[in-house]
C-alpha cells in the first residue's frame, strides 16, 4: 500500500469502512510516538529544574532563558522551514529534523555547564518545533477527512503519556542517578523511533507531483498570504494563546490558591493524564461521529464552564480539585482535537507543509505571548498565592468565545470545498 493509495478518493462503500488497516494503525503509533519524545523533552525541563539549577550553578533567571529558548527557535524554524516544507518526501522531512531533534537533546544530556545546555535547547527547538507540522502533514495527505479526528485523538494522547509516564520516569531516573540520565533517556527512544520510522514507514510524496513555485521564499509569502488561510491562522493563535496563559501557572495555583499540598500534586498531574489518554481517542471518535466543529462546540462551552470554575476556586478538597482538573482537560482536548482535524482540510495538497509549519510556529509564539501577558496581569502575594488569577480565566473565556465564531466559517469553508453539510 502507497501513499497515494491512501490518499485516493473514497468511494461509499470506504466511506462507511471506519476502522483503520494494519499499515494506517502502524502509522499512528509511530506518529504518536515521535510526538510523545518531543513534547516529554519540552515538558521534562520545568520539573527538573529544582535539580539543574543547583546542578549547573544557574539562576532561575538563567533556567528560564533556557526553557523559552526553545519555544522561541521552535517559532524561528517553522518559518524558516515552511518554504521547504513541500518540496520533499515528508518521510525523509521528518527524518531529518527528528535527526536534529536527538542530536539537540544529547547535546542537553551532555551538557557540564549553563552555555552548552542553552546551545542544546536552541538546537532541540530548531529542529523539534517542525516536527508536529511535519506529523500534521503526513496526516492530512495520508487520512481522509472522516477519520482525521480519531487520528488526531491518538496522536494527540502523546501530551497526556508525557505527563504520566515520561515526567514521573524522568523524575524518578534524575533523583536516583543524575537528570542528565533523563535526556539520555529521550535521546534512546527517539533512535529507536527513528530507526522504526526509517524501515516501517512508506514514502509520503504525492505532493511531489503538483505543481510548486520553486522559490522557498515565494512559497512561503504565497502561503501567508493566501486569503483563504488568514482566518485558520487566527484561530489557530487564538487557541494557543488561552490555553498558554494557564498552564505555566497551574501548579503554583493549586498549591498556593487551592491548598493542595504538594506532595499530593503528582497525583493531580497523574489522575488527569490518565483520563486524558482515555478520552483523547474519545473525542476523536466523536468529532468523526457526530461532526468536528459540534464537537468543537462541545469543548468550547466546557472549557468556558470549567475555566471560570477552576480560576474561582478557594481551598477544596484534593477529589475535588481532580475532578475539576479532570474535566479541565476533557473541554480542551474537546477543542484541540476537532480543531487540527478541520483546520487540516484547509490548505492545498501543494501547501500542506508550509501551512502547517507556520501553523506550528503561531502556536509557538502566541504561547509565549499568552505567557508573558499571563506575568503582567498576575502578581504573587507574601503568602505565595496569586492575585487576580481569575482574570486570565477571563481572557481564556473571551478568547474561546472569539474561536467559536471563526471556526464556525472556517467549518463552513470545509464543508463547501468537500461538498457537505457539516463536517
Amino acid at each position: 500500500m502507497t501513499d497515494q493509495t491512501l490518499a485516493a478518493p473514497i468511494d461509499d462503500q470506504q466511506e462507511r469502512q471506519r476502522g483503520f488497516t494494519r499499515y494506517q494503525s502502524l502509522l499512528v503509533a509511530l506518529l504518536a510516538f515521535a510526538q510523545f519524545t518531543i513534547i516529554l523533552d519540552f515538558i521534562i525541563m520545568s520539573p527538573l529544574g529544582a535539580i539543574m539549577m543547583p546542578s549547573l550553578n544557574i539562576t532561575a533567571g538563567q533556567f528560564g532563558v533556557a526553557v523559552s529558548a526553545y519555544a522561541f527557535s521552535a517559532g524561528l524554524s517553522g518559518i524558516l522551514a515552511a518554504g521547504f516544507a513541500d518540496r520533499f518526501d515528508r518521510k525523509r522531512l521528518l527524518l531529518f529534523f527528528y535527526t536534529g531533534f536527538t542530536l539537540g537533546t544529547l547535546l542537553c544530556a551532555l551538557a557540564q555547564n549553563y552555555h552548552v545546555l542553552l546551545l542544546g535547547r536552541i538546537v532541540t527547538g530548531l529542529f523539534g518545533g517542525v516536527i508536529g507540522s511535519i506529523v500534521l502533514a503526513i496526516v492530512t495527505d495520508l487520512f481522509a477527512l472522516h477519520l482525521r479526528g480519531r487520528v488526531m485523538g491518538f496522536v494527540q494522547t502523546a501530551f497526556a503519556a508525557s505527563q504520566v509516564l515520561g515526567v514521573p520516569a524522568g523524575l524518578f531516573l534524575a533523583n536516583h542517578w543524575s537528570w542528565h540520565v533523563c535526556f539520555f533517556a529521550i535521546v534512546g527512544l527517539s533512535i529507536l523511533s527513528i530507526a522504526v520510522i526509517a524501515f516501517a514507514m512508506e514514502p509520503v510524496a504525492a505532493h511531489l507531483k503538483l505543481k510548486q513555485d520553486r522559490n522557498p521564499f515565494h512559497h512561503l509569502v504565497a502561503t501567508v498570504g493566501e486569503p483563504r488561510y488568514t482566518l485558520a491562522f487566527a484561530v489557530t493563535t487564538l487557541l494557543a494563546t488561552g490555553g498558554y496563559m494557564l498552564m505555566p501557572y497551574s501548579s503554583a495555583f493549586t498549591v498556593n490558591n487551592i491548598g493542595i499540598d504538594i506532595v499530593h500534586l503528582p497525583t493531580i498531574y497523574l489522575v488527569s493524564g490518565l483520563f486524558s489518554i482515555v478520552t483523547g481517542p474519545l473525542v476523536g471518535r466523536a468529532a468523526d461521529s457526530f461532526g468536528k466543529y459540534p464537537t468543537f462546540v462541545f469543548g468550547c462551552a466546557m472549557t468556558i464552564a470549567m475555566v471560570l470554575i477552576y480560576t474561582h476556586l478557594g481551598h477544596v478538597s484534593l477529589v475535588t480539585a481532580i475532578a475539576v482538573n479532570v474535566l479541565l482537560f476533557v473541554g480542551i482536548f474537546s477543542r484541540m482535537i476537532p480543531s487540527q482535524a478541520l483546520i487540516s482540510a484547509i490548505p492545498d495538497q501543494s501547501q500542506r507543509g508550509a501551512f502547517s509549519a507556520i501553523s506550528a510556529s503561531l502556536q509557538q509564539l502566541s504561547g509565549g505571548l499568552g505567557s508573558v501577558l499571563a506575568a503582567a496581569i498576575i502578581s504573587q502575594q507574601a503568602d505565595g498565592s496569586l492575585l487576580h488569577f481569575e482574570r486570565i480565566g477571563y481572557v481564556v473565556v473571551t478568547t474561546t468565545i472569539i474561536t467559536l465564531v471563526a471556526m464556525y466559517f472556517v467549518q463552513k469553508g470545509v464543508a463547501e470545498k468537500a461538498g457537505k453539510r457539516m463536517v
